[in-house]
């Protein structure tokens, strides 16, 4: 049985130190661009590669996080950013961005690509597709079960990278825009603020800390997370102290080892539980869900702080694996004779250098006694190497000043360290693989853009084909025989075009699901796809779908890179709404591929495979709405999706970009606006659409009073 990888977090210097001596097989760290914990002490160019050096001669990986979303402007730093690491030998890359995956494999093509959890990976198909685009390692999303996983293992020859223990978030990773719009912290950009952890009132009225996950442990079920075909074993942490990476990562080496030694003898000690909750972990801990989907159980509902950590139980952390580097055995022998150059041979790891020094003389007082040359040569100074035997030949009167003798191991341990290194090769007159090129030109002159049109009820619907809006996206999963009907009726009068919604996640128990909306989409009373994850556009390119694709804002176009890997496949895209004006209009410019935008509609800030129900109260299997309060009264409107079994927190207000009729440059390149309905009765969706149709002709204030402008103006750092 192949051995699962242990993956340690390393937010700086002394926890990687701590994390290999601890007895970790690889380490994921960030630098200083790029990553999704920003605020993380984070590592230096210099100790990047010092910590790719040193692993390499350990037999272990480094993985670097390359998984944030990366804007258009950004995009020429991340060639320079990468190549060092890359000529040292990186191991790995983890992801989030589709256009920086497409880059970096283009222009670092020995580089493994590692899918990171902030991509929502939560299926077959959606595997499949990205190991089609050259992934290597999947981490998926967090929500997936064990027997998921497996199902994974079993269809892609592919390698699985599950978390293991730390702590938990409410929302599928990559879909959370709550820190983001509420306080300008973006998750995806490693910013968050974690308002998940603050209380909130349910509709029972009760305030509790209803989005505040238990953080993971799953020591009591290893055997089975191994026994899963599991390649890596991740442990989070990148914010917490090196005593947290070391004692955590020695804690499930052991656990680890001790399965492979006697797999039947496995149990765990309730002192290492205790151990372990003294380690910076939140009072309550649960294994994930791996063996549940959602509940009462796994939120920290009465509070979210975390326990401390124990002084003592840090500094004996300290003293046993980040005071020393870890180290590299090296066998010495030392030639010296008179009159002729001192030579030294090391050998280590199967490689063997000779270098040379300074004269041996003949001794005119006291010689150097075997001891002192054994003494200076056994010094290994501030690198990871340790001289454990050193063998002497030559004459026994000799003399040599003991300066030249340290330096003759100086030089001898630094041509070593060259050997050891792997160091790639690459042409130093490569450019970057990255497009220049601008395709549009800005207009300043408005043209009569199309209205789209998203809506949850048959009520929207309707007023939506008596505006005659260019095109209706339909959520069909729940539709019924009589309103299909209506569609229909609809249609024939007003001359509609539906496009059908698909879901926000797709697992693979919902692929039943997925069949009987493609057989829809098949009808005539459809003409294309609004898509809001890869395991459904996989899925519809799977079946050959003949009809339009349009990816919703969600599948995150930050740049033209990822602009041309979605373009790929779809005739549409969304304007993320995490970019600012300025932003868009670099994308609009440098793109070929149609954008449209969402310029009103209450903005989903989270999509959770746990539910707020099954939380406050019990699952009721009711499809719809209930809602959520902070401490300042706002109201945030949760849609339970009872078909795919998740929960939709939206936010307390619309977004409303009709400040955007100032500024023709944005509306002159889109392909359509689009307004998208939750709540809204059927004069709400009949007056908004009406507003927004007649902005064209000249601005006028909007006909609704709370509204916010997202990232429109300020964008996200």
């Amino acid at each position: 049985m192949k051995k699962v990888e242990l993956l340690a977090p390393a937010g700086n210097f002394e926890a990687l130190i701590g994390a290999l001596n601890a007895g970790a097989d690889a380490i994921y760290l960030g630098g200083n661009a790029f990553g999704a914990r920003a605020y993380a002490d984070n590592f230096s160019e210099e100790e990047i590669i010092k910590g790719i050096q040193l692993a390499h001669l350990l037999n272990k990986k480094i993985y670097l996080t390359v998984n944030t979303l990366v804007k258009e402007k950004e995009f020429k730093k991340l060639y320079d950013f990468l190549l060092p690491f890359y000529k040292k030998g990186l191991d790995g890359v983890i992801i989030q961005d589709l256009g920086v995956f497409q880059f970096i494999k283009n222009n670092f093509p020995e580089l493994e690509l590692h899918v990171s959890t902030q991509m929502t990976i939560t299926g077959t198909y959606g595997v499949r597709m990205l190991k089609e685009a050259g992934a290597v390692r999947i981490v998926p999303a967090r929500e997936l079960s064990l027997q998921e996983i497996k199902e994974i293992k079993e269809n892609v020859d592919i390698e699985i990278e599950t978390f293991i223990h730390g702590a938990m978030c409410y929302c599928y990773s990559g879909q959370c825009l709550f820190s983001s719009i509420l306080g300008g912290r973006s998750g995806n950009r490693g910013r968050c603020a974690q308002p998940c952890r603050l209380p909130y009132k349910s509709q029972s009225g009760s305030e509790e800390y209803p989005l505040s996950m238990k953080d993971m442990c799953t020591l009591s079920i290893l055997p089975e997370l191994i026994e899963a075909g599991i390649d890596s074993f991740k442990i989070e942490g990148r914010m917490k102290k090196p005593e947290y990476a070391a004692g955590v990562t020695a804690l499930y080496r052991k656990y680890i080892d001790m399965y492979y030694s006697s797999p039947s003898a496995y149990t765990v000690d309730d002192k290492d539980l205790e151990y372990l909750r003294k380690l910076y972990i939140r009072s309550d801990i649960q294994e994930g869900y791996y063996h549940m989907h959602n509940g009462r159980e796994m939120i920290t509902l009465s509070s979210p702080a975390y326990e401390g950590s124990d002084d003592v139980l840090l500094s004996e952390i300290r003293e046993k694996y980040l005071s020393l580097m870890p180290e590299v055995n090296v066998y010495a022998q030392a030639y010296l004779y008179k009159d002729n150059p001192a030579r030294l041979e090391l050998t280590c790891k199967g490689k063997h250098i000779c270098k040379e020094g300074g004269f041996a003389q003949q001794a005119k007082n006291q010689p150097l006694s075997k001891e002192k040359i054994c003494e200076q040569l056994s010094k290994s100074g501030n690198t990871s190497f340790h001289i454990h035997e050193v063998e002497i030949f030559g004459d026994n009167d000799i003399f040599m000043p003991i300066g030249e003798l340290n330096q003759l191991r100086r030089d001898a341990l630094c041509e070593l360290e060259n050997v050891l290194s792997f160091n790639r090769e690459i042409d130093d007159n490569h450019l970057p693989r990255y497009n220049n090129k601008t395709y549009n030109v800005m207009s300043d002159t408005y043209h009569v853009y199309a209205i789209h049109v998203v809506a949850k009820t048959i009520e929207q619907i309707t007023e939506a084909a008596k505006e005659n809006v260019s095109r209706i996206y339909v959520n069909i999963s729940n539709i019924t025989t009589q309103e299909l009907e209506t569609l229909d009726y609809l249609q024939k009068k007003y001359n509609c075009r539906y496009y059908i919604v698909f879901p926000y996640i797709v697992r693979n128990k919902d692929i039943p699901c997925l069949d009987k909306i493609y057989k829809y989409l098949e009808n005539d009373l459809f003409d294309g796809a609004l898509v809001r994850n890869l395991e459904t556009i996989s899925y519809l390119l799977h079946h050959n779908i003949s009809k339009p694709i349009v990816c919703d804002y969600n599948l995150y176009a930050f740049n033209k890179e990822a602009a041309a890997f979605f373009g790929d496949f779809s005739d549409e895209l969304y304007l993320p709404a995490e970019l600012n004006s300025h932003e868009w209009m670099e994308l609009l410019k440098n793109s070929i591929q149609p954008f449209s935008a969402m310029v009103y509609g209450r903005l989903p800030m989270m999509i959770s495979a746990n539910c707020i129900k099954k939380t406050s109260g019990k699952c009721d299997k009711k499809e719809g709405y209930t809602i959520l309060k902070d401490r300042y009264g706002k109201v945030f409107p949760i849609y339970t999706d009872c078909t795919y079994c998740y929960n939709i927190i939206y936010n307390s207000v619309p977004l409303s970009l009709h400040k955007m009729w100032e500024n023709p440059k944005i509306l002159s390149n889109l392909y359509a606006c689009r307004l998208d309905f939750t709540d809204e009765n059927a004069q709400n969706t009949r007056e908004i659409i009406k507003y927004f149709k007649g902005l064209y002709k000249g601005y006028h204030q909007p006909v609704y009073h709370e509204f916010t402008t997202g990232h429109y103006k300020r964008g996200v750092e």
